[in-house]
This record gives structure tokens, C-alpha cells and sequence, in this order.
């Protein structure tokens, strides 16, 4: 059964569904109209975009670092007072009187 010129609506070359019905156009496939929605819109004049911006930036910024500085700090205190040993005890080492000391061991 082929619906009708009226019940198309799309005009006589509207393509039917893959079982041939037509469901509609775009927003009306034949469901029940929504209820209750409700959109609001603010003048362009009116908006502020970058309200607070600076003020929450510098305070989130804090926040977040001071609560993630106990994760990385004592990790790269103790690599850099490491760092700071192994460097100084290379160049002992290396030194004349560090080459007297360990000379023979190494």
C-alpha cells in the first residue's frame, strides 16, 4: 500500500523507508510533540565571558599545585641532594688525592 500525495507531504519524489513508510520530515517522525522544554538565551551585550577569570585562574592554580606538591617534591629533593653527592664523590675521585686513596682498589 502507497501513501497518499497528502500523507508524503515531501512532494511526489520523497523516498519511502527501507519498509516502505514514510516516517516524515526531519523533527516530525510521527512521535508526540515534547513537553516542557524550555530554552533561554541572554543578550550578547549582556554576557561576560571572561568574568572572574584572572581571579579563579591564579587561586585554581594554587590550589591544585599545593595539593600535588607533596607527590613530586621529596622525589626530586632527594635526586637533586643525590645528584649534588654523586657529583661531588666523582670529583674527589678523579682528584689527586682521591687516586692515592682508592687507586689501588679500583
Amino acid at each position: 500500500m502507497r501513501p497518499s500525495q497528502a500523507l508524503r507531504s515531501g512532494g511526489g519524489d520523497a523516498p519511502l523507508g527501507k519498509y516502505g513508510k514514510y516516517l516524515g520530515t526531519w523533527g516530525s517522525m510521527g512521535s508526540q510533540t515534547q513537553k516542557g522544554v524550555v530554552s533561554f538565551s541572554l543578550s550578547a551585550n549582556r554576557q561576560r565571558p571572561l568574568a572572574g577569570a584572572l581571579n579563579a585562574a591564579i587561586f585554581n592554580t594554587w590550589r591544585r599545585f599545593s595539593h600535588q606538591v607533596l607527590y613530586f617534591a621529596p622525589p626530586l629533593l632527594v635526586g637533586y641532594f643525590a645528584m649534588g653527592w654523586a657529583i661531588e664523590r666523582n670529583e674527589y675521585l678523579n682528584s689527586k688525592a682521591g687516586r692515592l686513596e682508592f687507586g689501588e682498589d679500583e
